[in-house]
């Protein structure tokens, strides 16, 4: 991971190329001077009961990975369980019924696996979406607004965008950016349209080809800043890819450091679902689907460990 690093320490010492005047260069949000949930109010009962036809066939699909201590994680994320009240045989079982139990533990950082990145994850000078400033909500138990447990049931329209089929079939190359054109020509193979409201996967096949490996990798395909403004412009719920990072990592331009996170959840309010399981769907040819997803309730919360189901 040191590239990643390296990339830190530079943005660190360059912090003005965040800056600008000191305040938001991007307009309030169309919902509102206090809205805070962004394109999730782009999800309503009509949009729920048009998704809800696409389902012909009953096939379910985990979209979340499963999540475990040898998980690649962004440094210092990790994540760990303890057994406690442990049950290994020995103990006395309680009562006239003889019962025994277990109980558990699990110390993590939601940042790890697959995940739902909340609008209070990143910003541009300390502002985040609808220019609302840190210190208004930033605290150390617990975000105060843009926490994952204020977020409505989703259960929307999903769209699959296969972009490995512009490549070799299996996988799209590292540091591959995915933009207007690609997504274009993508959901023209697909025969699909993206609209408002919708879920949108991108699958490159990396999930695929890095399964196994130890740490993340340094180089990986993703969206880049048009495509992520593009898609936001079409008014996705989220988007979301089967890549740790989402975008396309080395980044597009020099000494900016995550800019498309910055594009979809800063500017635009639109949430990101990273290291999606995408490739069942892709195999099975599936173009669009019924996407849900409740979101885990825990207060404060900047991220959070998601198990997507996708039926079809």
């Amino acid at each position: 991971m040191k590239w990643l690093f390296g990339v830190c320490a530079c943005v660190m010492g360059l912090s003005a190329a965040f800056a600008d005047d000191g305040k938001p260069d991007w307009g309030p949000s169309k919902f509102g001077p206090d809205d805070r949930l962004g394109a999730m109010n782009f999800l309503t009962p009509e949009k729920t009961a048009a998704a809800a036809k696409l389902v012909t066939t009953g096939k379910t699909y985990a979209l979340g990975m499963v999540t475990g201590r040898a998980t690649p994680a962004y440094p210092p994320r990790k994540y760990d369980v303890i057994i406690l009240q442990l049950d290994d045989g020995t103990g006395t079982p309680v009562g006239l019924n003889d019962a025994t139990a277990n109980d558990d533990m699990v110390e993590t950082f939601n940042g790890i696996g697959s995940q739902i990145d909340g609008l209070g994850h990143f910003g541009k000078n300390h502002y985040y979406y609808n220019g609302v400033h840190a210190s208004e909500f930033v605290a150390t138990d617990g975000l105060k607004q843009f926490s994952i447990h204020t977020l409505p049931p989703v259960a929307t329209r999903g769209i699959l965008l296969d972009m490995t089929k512009a490549h070799d079939g299996v996988r799209v190359p590292d540091g591959t950016a995915l933009n207007r054109a690609e997504i274009d020509a993508a959901m023209k193979r697909a025969g699909v349209t993206v609209e408002q409201g919708d879920i949108v996967l991108l699958h490159t096949g990396n999930m695929t080809a890095t399964a196994g490996d130890a740490a993340l990798a340094q180089s990986v395909p993703g969206l880049g800043v048009e495509g992520a403004q593009y898609l936001a412009e079409l008014g996705v719920v989220a988007v979301g890819t089967d890549t740790w990072a989402l975008e396309v990592i080395p980044f597009e331009n020099d000494g900016s450091f995550f800019e498309v996170h910055q594009t979809l959840l800063t500017k635009n309010g639109v949430y990101l679902l990273e290291n999606m399981v995408t490739a069942e769907l892709a195999a099975d040819g599936v173009t669009e689907f019924f996407f849900t997803l409740g979101a885990p309730r825990l207060e404060g919360t900047v991220q959070g460990i998601i198990n997507p189901v996708a039926i079809r």
